[in-house]
C-alpha cells in the first residue's frame, strides 16, 4: 500500500507501481483531510519494486505519508481488500483475485478470524451478534455454503 497527501501524487505513484512490475492496483481509499492510499497485489518480490517505484514518484509529485508491503496477507485482509476493490469498481472484471475459501484454508483460522470474514462477506446469511454467538463449525459451513 501507497499513502500519499492528495489524489496527483497517489495516481503518480499507481501509474508508476503498475508499470514497474507484473502487479494489480486494485483499489484506492480516502481517508480524512486529503489522505488517500491505494492497494497494489501481486508476489511479494515484483509488489517491493512497485512499491519502491511508486515511493519515489509520489515524492515527486506530492507528499508521500507511508508505504508498506505486507506478506502473504491473511485471508481476512484479503477478503478486505476485495470487498474495497468491489465496492469502488462493481462493473470491471479485472483486479484481485477472490480469495479462495475452501474447507482446508478455513478450519486453519480461529473462530475470531472466521467472525471477521464472515462479517467481511456480503452476502453472508448471519448478522451482527449472530455473527459473535455463531461457532467454527456453523462458520465455516456457511462460508462455504455461500461460496456453492
Amino acid at each position: 500500500m501507497i499513502e500519499t497527501l492528495g489524489v496527483p501524487a497517489l495516481i503518480a505513484a499507481a501509474d508508476a507501481a503498475a508499470k514497474t512490475a507484473d502487479v494489480q492496483v486494485t483499489a484506492y481509499e480516502k481517508a480524512d483531510a486529503g489522505i488517500v492510499t491505494v492497494y497494489i497485489w501481486g508476489d511479494v518480490s515484483s509488489v517491493k519494486a512497485a512499491v519502491e517505484a511508486g515511493e519515489a514518484e509520489a515524492r515527486k509529485v506530492g507528499q508521500l505519508l507511508s508505504a508498506h508491503v505486507i506478506a502473504r496477507p491473511d485471508v481476512t485482509v484479503a477478503t478486505m481488500l476485495e470487498r474495497l476493490r468491489s465496492d469502488e469498481k462493481k462493473t470491471e472484471g479485472d483486479g484481485l483475485e477472490p480469495v479462495a475459501l475452501d474447507v482446508e484454508t478455513l478450519t486453519k483460522l480461529s473462530v475470531q478470524e472466521l467472525r471477521e470474514l464472515a462479517k467481511n462477506t456480503p452476502g453472508f446469511p448471519l448478522a451482527g451478534r449472530e455473527i459473535s454467538a455463531a461457532n467454527k463449525a456453523d462458520l465455516i459451513r456457511l462460508l462455504t455454503e455461500l461460496k456453492e
